[in-house]
This record gives C-alpha cells, sequence and structure tokens, in this order.
C-alpha cells in the first residue's frame, strides 16, 4: 500500500502527530495497520527472517531544514533506500525535550545556543525502520560538521554551517531506542505491511 506525500504533510499540519489518513478508505487502513505501543525497556530492534535483524532509528528535521523546505526531500532519500517509515510528526520540542535529548550537552558553554535553535520552529521527527537503518542513516546523513560532509549526504547537499546542519539520526541502537522514547508514545508507532519487503531484503537460506 501507497500513501501519498500530499496526505502525510496533510496529516502533519492539522494533527501534529504520526500519520492516519491517506487516499485509501478507513477500513482499509484498519485492516492493513496495527498500533505498536511498546514497553519503556523495549529494545527497537525487531527479530526477523532477514540477516542482521530489523531497527529503528529517529530522524528529525531541524527548524532550518523546516523552514528551507527539505522535510519532503528528507523523507524522500530514505524511502528510496528502502526504509519504511513507522512514526512522523510535526511538534515545537520544548526545553524539558530537548534537555533529555542533549543530556551530554547540557553543561557545555554552546548549549543555551543550541537550544536556541531548536525551539526557533517547529522540527519534524520520524522513525524509521529496516536492516542496519541506524548505520545506514547516520551515513546518509553525514558528518555533524556539514564542512566535512561527503557530496551525497543530507548535510553534504544541502548545509554549510554545524550550528544550521539541518537534521538529526541517531548514533547508536541504544541511541535510538532512548530518543524515540522521548519523541512518540508507543501508540504514535505503527506497524504495517510494506508490499516491497521481499524486493528490497534477502531472506535467510
Amino acid at each position: 500500500m501507497i500513501l501519498s506525500q500530499t496526505c502525510v504533510f496533510k496529516s502533519i499540519l492539522q494533527h501534529g502527530r504520526c500519520f492516519t489518513r491517506s487516499r485509501f478508505s478507513e477500513k482499509a487502513l484498519v485492516s492493513k495497520f496495527t498500533s505498536a505501543p511498546l514497553s519503556s525497556g523495549a529494545i527497537h530492534r525487531t527479530h526477523s527472517s532477514f540477516t542482521g535483524g530489523v531497527e529503528r532509528t529517529l530522524v528529525a528535521v531541524k527548524p532550518d531544514g523546516v523552514q528551507r523546505r527539505y522535510v519532503g526531500q528528507i523523507i524522500q532519500r530514505f524511502e528510496k533506500r528502502g526504509f519504511k517509515l513507522v512514526g512522523l510528526k510535526m511538534l515545537q520540542a520544548s526545553d524539558g525535550l530537548l534537555s533529555q535529548h542533549y543530556r551530554e550537552l547540557v553543561k557545555k558553554p554552546f548549549y543555551p545556543n543550541l537550544v536556541d535553535y531548536m525551539t526557533s520552529g517547529p522540527v519534524v521527527a520520524m522513525v524509521w525502520e529496516g536492516l542496519n537503518v541506524v548505520q545506514s542513516s547516520r551515513r546518509m546523513v553525514g558528518p555533524t560538521n556539514p564542512a566535512e560532509a561527503p557530496a551525497g549526504t543530507v548535510r553534504g547537499d544541502l548545509s554549510l554551517h554545524v550550528s544550521r546542519n539541518v537534521v538529526h539520526a541517531s548514533d547508536s541502537v541504544e541511541g535510538a531506542e532512548r530518543e524515540i522514547q522521548l519523541w512518540f508514545e508507543g501508540k504514535e508507532l505503527l506497524n504495517w505491511e510494506c508490499y516491497d519487503h521481499s524486493l528490497t531484503y534477502k531472506e535467510d537460506k
């Protein structure tokens, strides 16, 4: 089943939470999608018959990326790679959320400027699922400093300065688990069937 980008963005703007609408009937959606509440201690790695195990990771388009209208481009990169979107919402990040997300940086001298930046506009938070998605996402996004990011990465193509680097991606499976729990409630993450799964993944023999 294919969800149109137009409907995804309509749902973001109208609800500010994970998408629930598509061009398909509500009855059809209910039959294909099931809510996936996760306990506070759950690891965001699902068992699979495919090599390496399926992971989930947090990717967030920061305020500068949203203001420059890069949300669609960034979503498209992950879709083209073959990853599955299981959570999506637009929100205004609070100081409390950011202090937990950036807990290792709270005492750094640049932290107040970081908070000012991250609260300067809305953030679009996403959860992507796929084989080795954490490591792959980091490579797709590029180094924190855009000056060091290769062409072809999100930061290498779309940003110039470390203080405005467009996007965040979790740096480890454990980090992804913690960050997803901060940014999403369990009921906002969906398990759904992706019909091209057998085309993009090789089964174990």
